[in-house]
This record gives structure tokens, C-alpha cells and sequence, in this order.
């Protein structure tokens, strides 16, 4: 008789485009299980597109929910975010019961044996929608920020949802709002690509001189994550004096603006869309950005400490990031851009404790550690029903005998 092949574990990453975390986060998780769990088929899933699979958002005004998101991003018109983001869980809880029926299919069709979510605010329809259709098939959230922001962001009490956390805080969040303890996870930070685990710049001074920068003076590196900032340009005009690594991601324009305008007496590297953010980071000496979480921790995670900010254009679900990043020692928090001068000359006055202090941090493994723990949910959410098929099998022999 021929052998059965074993079944193939089906594994659904949802994410979507806004803000890019997300995306990148899925990316970095599918590379990971393909190395560590080659007997999984991972698929990565935009969400946006299961819910509006014909585009018609986009037909209709020129641009997907996610565009108008990342443009807002990049023009620095984030003021009014935090009203607004009630309002769309408000518009979200309204549209449960279609949000619920447009996934039901999707779940029918790919058959899933665990669904890991990447995004926020829809994981009740996730989770509704899953267990309707698979209710064996575990639903992990794998929180991309540091911290929830409650109510009804990452964390879903009521709902069989397990919840990967990246901080302290985070866990201490979820237990309170009701989640078992045995479904909280907690690993030692945001998921990083593979890239930054690799070898450091083998010989740093001799890169650094090769672009022009001095090796003994100190460079900070600007980013506002892959789809830039208007905030780069004042921020680099604000300080003529300083060494910077100007990182654009996809703002063209805006990247031709700096190269034309420079910088007399220092030296500016200007730097479009690129996928070797590690190496840009090691050959800095400070960060300056929003407190994004994943910017953040790849600047941590690189030994750089950070220069941020934190008043009524910083995102909600970012703030508590700024709140910690000064509470541990690790940064600089500034009101605003017009303070950024002032900002450089504190933390360059401050400079060897802020980097003791963020190379005093734990080793960032997460992405090394999820492969673990998602396998130990899928291992405990099919041995109930492996050992009822088990006992039933040998109730019936037992009877045949």
C-alpha cells in the first residue's frame, strides 16, 4: 500500500501597505519560516485586497486606503490622527457584520491551519471570521508596535486570539485587558529583517572616509521610514554644521532637492529607496526620526541611540514609544523639528551614556523566536483533537477485538 504524504501545514500572514511596518514585518517572518520551517507553506495576504478584491476604492478615487495613508506620512499632515483613528474603529465596528462575510470565503477557500496577523483594528473580523469557518485554526496577532493602544487597536479580549508582544509593557497590556497568560508571548522585540543579524561593515572607518565622512567625528542618520518626509529637509537645514546620512526611501523629489541644495562645510549623504538600511545605520553615531516602532529598534538594534520627538503630530499609537525611549536613556525627546540643534547638541554632549546605556539592552532575537512559538501553538492546538481521534481509533479496535 502506498504511503499517505504527510499534509502540509498552510500558514496565512495577513498585512497591508500602511505605513510599511506591516509589510515588512510579513516579509521578514516568511523569510524566517522558510529557513527554520520548510515543511510550512507560508503565504503572505494583503488584507485590503481579501476586502476589496476588485479595487473599486482605487478605481474610484485614483488611490488605495493605504496610499492616502503613506502620503499623509510623507507630507508630515499627521495632526488630528488620534480623533481620526476613532473614528475609523468606529466606522470598522459598524462594518463588522460585511467585514465578517467578505473573509469567511477567503478562509473556506485557502484552508488554513494557523493565521498570523500583522495589522490592527481588524482583528475581531479576523478572528470572528476564522473561527465561523476553522475553528481549530489558531489566530496569533503579532504586534508591530511596542505598545497597544487601547481600545480596540492590537489587543481583542473577548476572542480566542493569541498575542505576540515585543515589550513589557505590551504583556502587561493584554494581561490586564483579560487575555490567559498562556496566550500572551512575550519575545525580546519587533521583528527585524534578516539583514540586520548579518556581519557588521567589516572595516567602518575605511567606508566612512570612502564617503567622505570623518571617522573620528560623529554622523547622525535621518529617516522617516520607505516613503520619507517632508521633516528631512528641515531638519537637515537646521543643522548646516552637522555630518548627516539622509535617508529619502521613495521620495525622489525630495532626495534631488537635498543633492542640489548640500550642505557647505559638512558632509551630506543622500541616500534614496534602498534595502541596505543595516549597513546605512552601522556607519552612524545617532539616529534622528519619529518614534516609529520599527525604525526605532533598528536604530537600537544597530547601537545607535535616537533623537525624537513627541507633541500633537506624533502618532497615537507611537507616543508611549518617545515616553520610553527617555525613560530608559536611550534618546533625546524634542516638542518639535524647530528644537532639533539644540536636540544634536544635548545628545552629543550625552553621547557615550546614551550608548552604554542602549548597548546595555537585550539582544533583539524575536525574529528567531517566533518560528518557536508558533510552532508550539500549532502543536498545542492539535493535540487535543490528535488525542480524541487517537482514543476514539482505540475504542473501536478495542470493540472489533
Amino acid at each position: 500500500m502506498r504511503a499517505t504524504p504527510p499534509a502540509v501545514t498552510q500558514v496565512e500572514l495577513v498585512y497591508f501597505n500602511a505605513g510599511g511596518g506591516h509589510r515588512a514585518a510579513a516579509q521578514a517572518l516568511q523569510a524566517v519560516l522558510a529557513e527554520r520551517r520548510p515543511d510550512w507553506q507560508v503565504r503572505p495576504v494583503d488584507l485590503f485586497r481579501i476586502l476589496d478584491p476588485q479595487a473599486r476604492l482605487k478605481r474610484l478615487t485614483g488611490l488605495a486606503p493605504e496610499d492616502v495613508y503613506n502620503k499623509r506620512l510623507a507630507r508630515g499632515l499627521t495632526i488630528g490622527m488620534a480623533q481620526e483613528l476613532v473614528l475609523l474603529q468606529a466606522l470598522i465596528r459598524v462594518a463588522h457584520p460585511r467585514l465578517v462575510a467578505r473573509l469567511r470565503p477567503h478562509w473556506e477557500d485557502g484552508r488554513p491551519d494557523l493565521v498570523v496577523s500583522l495589522v490592527p483594528n481588524f482583528n475581531r473580523a479576523l478572528a470572528e471570521s476564522l473561527a465561523a469557518v476553522r475553528p481549530r485554526t489558531p489566530f496569533v496577532t503579532v504586534m508591530t508596535d511596542l505598545a497597544d493602544h487601547p481600545p480596540r487597536f492590537w489587543i481583542e479580549p473577548r476572542h480566542t486570539q493569541h498575542l505576540v508582544c515585543g515589550s513589557d509593557r505590551a504583556r502587561a497590556q493584554a494581561l490586564a485587558l483579560g487575555i490567559p497568560a498562556p496566550r500572551v508571548h512575550r519575545v525580546s522585540g519587533m521583528l527585524l529583517r534578516p539583514a540586520f543579524y548579518a556581519d557588521a561593515v567589516p572595516d567602518r572607518a575605511a567606508e566612512r572616509r570612502a564617503l567622505g565622512l570623518d571617522p573620528s567625528q560623529p554622523v547622525g542618520i535621518v529617516m522617516f521610514g520607505g516613503h520619507g518626509a517632508a521633516a528631512i529637509e528641515r531638519i537637515a537645514a537646521a543643522l548646516p554644521g552637522h555630518a548627516l546620512i539622509l535617508m529619502c526611501g521613495h521620495h525622489a523629489k525630495l532626495a534631488a532637492r537635498l543633492r542640489a541644495t548640500g550642505a557647505p562645510g559638512a558632509p551630506r549623504i543622500v541616500v534614496g529607496y534602498t534595502d541596505e538600511v543595516p549597513r546605512w545605520l552601522r556607519l552612524a553615531d545617532y539616529f534622528i526620526g519619529k518614534p516609529g516602532p520599527g525604525s526605532v529598534s533598528e536604530a537600537l538594534h544597530c547601537g545607535l541611540p535616537v533623537l525624537t520627538l513627541r507633541n500633537a503630530w506624533t502618532l497615537p499609537q507611537e507616543r508611549w514609544n518617545a515616553q520610553w525611549l527617555q525613560a530608559q536613556g536611550l534618546g533625546v525627546v524634542l516638542p518639535g523639528w524647530r528644537g532639533v540643534c539644540a536636540g544634536v547638541d544635548t545628545l552629543l554632549a550625552r553621547l557615550p551614556a546614551l550608548r552604554a546605556a542602549v548597548a546595555r539592552l537585550p539582544p533583539n532575537r524575536a525574529l528567531f523566536e517566533l518560528p518557536e512559538i508558533l510552532g508550539r501553538i500549532l502543536d498545542d492546538s492539535a493535540a487535543p483533537h490528535e488525542r480524541a481521534r487517537v482514543a476514539s481509533a482505540d475504542a473501536a479496535a478495542m470493540a472489533r477485538a
